[in-house]
Parts: structure tokens; C-alpha cells; sequence
């Protein structure tokens, strides 16, 4: 049980970066990737309640420990694996961003699908999101 608060820890850690990096970003250069990060418009029922801006990064938090629990699982089952975890989570949460990101044309507010610099941003801040949980992953006893 507290390997997996532990796990639960790293998954808010990497959440709350790559949440603070998209709010930079977002600032910095008008792409909306924050506010990708934060949408749940296309999620039925849910999309029409406006919540505040708090209550969305908790959904977002929530998702941050389950990728987080979900690696965990795998190097779980797999202790090998342990040994390549950075590159497994970067890699695989690169490509939970890519499989994500379709979901922008389903809303208003999110970046358009074309547009490359968004996904350029998105896919480098899961990157850096899964880099973040691989090195937990790596260094812990």
C-alpha cells in the first residue's frame, strides 16, 4: 500500500508539471494547450457542466495517477522493464498525447487539429510528463 501512495505521488508530481508547463506555454505563445489539457467538452454529459478551473485540473490529476498506477503495473509485472523506464514512459505517454489529441476537433476552445505547433507543444510536455514518471520509476528502491 504505500508503494502505490508513493506511485499516486509521482503521477500529481508529473501532473502538476506538465499541468504548470502548458499554463506557460498557453501564456507565453496563445496555443491552447492548457486549455486542451483541462477540456472534457467532449465527454458526454460532463462537457456540459461548466466547472471551475480547479475542479479540471483535479480530472486532470486523477488521470496523472492512473497513467501513473498504470506504468507501476507494468513494471510490476515486468521488473525488467524497470531498467528502460524512462524511455517506456516517455514513449508511452508520447503516445497517449498523440492518441488524444483527435479529441481538440470535438471542441470549440482547444487548439484546431492542423495546427502542428499545438501538437509539437502537447506531445513535447507528455514527453516530459513520462520522463518525469520513467525517472521515479528508475531511481526508486
Amino acid at each position: 500500500m504505500k508503494r502505490l501512495l508513493w506511485v499516486a505521488g509521482y503521477g500529481l508530481i508529473g501532473g502538476l508539471i506538465l499541468t504548470f508547463l502548458f499554463k506557460w506555454i498557453e501564456s507565453a505563445t496563445g496555443e491552447k494547450v492548457y486549455t486542451f489539457l483541462l477540456n472534457v467538452d467532449y465527454i458526454p454529459r460532463v462537457g456540459d457542466i461548466g466547472f471551475p478551473e480547479w475542479i479540471e485540473i483535479l480530472f486532470h490529476l486523477v488521470i496523472s495517477v492512473a497513467v501513473a498506477l498504470g506504468f507501476y503495473l507494468m513494471y510490476y509485472l515486468r521488473p525488467s522493464w524497470k531498467q528502460r523506464a524512462i524511455t517506456i514512459c516517455t514513449v508511452g505517454s508520447v503516445v497517449i498525447g498523440l492518441a488524444l489529441f483527435p479529441t481538440t476537433a470535438l471542441s470549440e476552445r482547444t487548439p484546431e487539429i492542423t495546427d502542428g505547433l499545438s501538437l509539437l507543444y502537447w506531445l513535447m510536455g507528455h514527453a516530459i510528463f513520462g520522463a518525469v514518471l520513467g525517472t521515479f520509476f528508475k531511481f526508486e528502491k
